[in-house]
């Protein structure tokens, strides 16, 4: 019971979150089986492009999940195992139902079922991602209140890698067939998160020296992420041989089993400190007095988990958490939203169509498939570090989260006008701007959701703002690149050649990213009396 008791603590389901991360953004790694999908199921480009789209709405439309994470999981108690265990067995069930359906299709053991289904199949498999990823994103937020955007940043820039993951798993164990690729998804994360689901709880406790920990968490993710840069680079230049693929797929499941040393080290700590003989007066870091302004001497983890929730408080608009209703009912939702449509939308459709934009450009395949790649590494660093610098930058300076994303919105305008300009080179260096400011507003937006709303319906109101991204997807995916692109196609029988192709698109997505870091300033401004307020409050605790 002892053993048991010690695994069932933030800093283990905050592991387990991570291992979960890693293998649940399947939805990334659609290009690794669409060809093995054309060609089995007799799809035009057409018709696989419209599966793809139930693919984006899936992985996105997470509203349910957050309705289903409020409707189980109590908001009162200090510690809870129920309710993100739930949520995760719900995405199981999904990703094994959809993955194991296409695999079925593509291998031959069903016949070929009808367009409909198969969209219906992508779906489900997909909308899994996003009960994985709300249980254990607002799990980590109730955790670690005091540094919601430290945490979100480890989760979502997890889920940023996990593409590139996958496929080096892909390349190591599945033999170059698709049809493997598949079954793999189906039965791996359908094994792990119902083994480990019920290690994720919620556990308010106070933990001393959280953020060392956490920041042993966050170098722990820098290091994977340039290890599979590393990779990736050598797999698409070099031809790799299986045994030097086994080789460095084994060291980066190490890599990847670490998180569980620091969680477990983590938790020691804190028992240890927690003792009894620890609090006697010949302990002189306990006896020393401490600073209200010397931030080596004061830890944030010394004040109540829903320190965050007073923000909402402090706005004379909020003055309680708000349900989804409420809201859809407010000016600060819809300047998130409109925010993330030019943000997500604008980034999503640059990845969608960076493989036709490498080919119109004169781009090698070698390089093209490098920088396709490389975009789960730039996507990740974006996660990551727009929310540990948030945190940062919040803590340290009281510079509100909306601030930073106006800033990260008006870096991607400039990354789309450098792509735009169809400059040797500069498809690398704009694919890098885009793929850093993208991955940002993923950390931002649930975290900035979580401060103006509250934590109680976290889950449900950051996955309907999500929707902004397949709705921006849409809209300047096919409305604006696809219809330009196939314009200028049609004077010269299909195919497009030259910076003329998409330089049109790009410019006009740089004035809606900066139309974007406009509206988000708009929601700076609104929304910088209660941070500032809540920050005036941690330091009266403090002092």
């Amino acid at each position: 019971m002892e053993v048991i008791g010690f695994m069932t603590n933030k800093w283990v389901a905050t592991a387990i979150g991570i291992w979960i991360q890693c293998i649940c953004g399947a939805s990334y790694t659609f290009s690794i089986y669409s060809s093995a999908l054309k060609s089995t199921q007799g799809y035009d480009q057409s018709t696989l492009d419209t599966v793809s789209v139930f693919k984006d709405i899936g992985a996105n439309a997470g509203v349910i999940s957050g309705f289903l994470y409020s409707a189980v999981t109590p908001t009162t108690r200090r510690r809870s195992s129920a309710g993100p265990w739930v949520v995760h067995a719900a995405g199981a069930i999904q990703c094994f139902l959809g993955y194991i359906f296409i695999w079925a299709a593509v291998s031959g053991f069903i016949d070929r079922p009808p367009v409909p289904a198969m969209c219906f199949f992508m779906f489900l498999a997909a909308h899994a991602q996003t009960f994985f990823n709300t249980a254990n994103v607002v799990t980590g937020v109730h955790n670690f209140a005091h540094h919601s955007g430290t945490i979100v940043g480890i989760m979502k820039g997890y889920l940023g890698l996990s593409g590139a993951l996958l496929i080096q798993v892909y390349n190591t164990a599945c033999n170059g067939e698709p049809s493997n690729f598949l079954l793999m998804l189906a039965v791996f994360p359908t094994l792990l998160s119902i083994t480990f689901m019920w290690f994720v709880r919620i556990d308010r406790t106070e933990s001393r020296n959280e953020m060392k920990h956490l920041n042993s968490l966050s170098a722990l993710a820098v290091i994977v992420a340039f290890y599979l840069m590393v990779a990736i680079i050598f797999n698409n230049t070099f031809s790799l041989s299986s045994w030097t693929r086994f080789v460095t797929f084994s060291i980066l499941l190490v890599l990847l089993v670490a998180p569980l040393g620091i969680a477990i080290n983590a938790q020691r700590e804190d028992l240890r400190m927690s003792s009894p003989s620890f609090f006697t007066e010949e302990n002189p870091v306990l006896n020393k007095p401490k600073s209200a302004n010397a931030e080596d001497s004061v830890e944030y983890h010394e004040l109540p988990s829903d320190e965050l929730q007073t923000m909402a408080a402090a706005n004379s608009r909020a003055p309680r958490a708000m349900n989804v209703l409420e809201a859809l009912r407010t000016l600060n939702f819809w300047l998130l939203f409109v925010a993330m449509v030019c943000g997500m939308g604008s980034g999503l459709a640059t990845i969608n169509n960076m493989s036709q934009l490498g080919q119109s450009l004169g781009y090698t395949a070698t390089e093209t498939k490098t920088f396709v790649s490389l975009w789960s590494i730039w996507n990740f660093l974006g996660r990551f570090g727009a929310g540990y610098t948030s945190d940062f930058l919040l803590h340290s300076y009281g510079w509100a989260r909306p601030l930073l994303m106006a800033i990260t919105l008006l870096i991607m305008s400039g990354g789309h006008i450098v792509i735009a300009s169809g400059l040797s080179g500069n498809l690398y260096v704009g694919s890098i701007l885009v793929g850093i400011c993208y991955g940002s507003q993923w950390s931002l937006m649930p975290t900035i959701t979580s401060e103006i709303f509250g934590l109680e319906h976290m889950g449900t109101i950051f996955n309907t703002i999500a929707i902004a991204s397949p709705l921006g997807s849409y809209i300047f995916s096919v409305r604006v690149i696809g219809y330009i692109y196939d314009r200028e196609a049609a004077e010269k029988h299909g195919s497009c050649s030259g910076t003329h192709c998409f330089v049109v698109s790009f410019l006009v997505m740089a004035i809606v990213a900066f139309l974007g870091s406009l509206v988000a300033a708009a929601l700076f401004f609104r929304t910088r009396r209660f941070y500032r307020l809540a920050l005036q409050r941690r330091v009266e605790r403090l002092s």
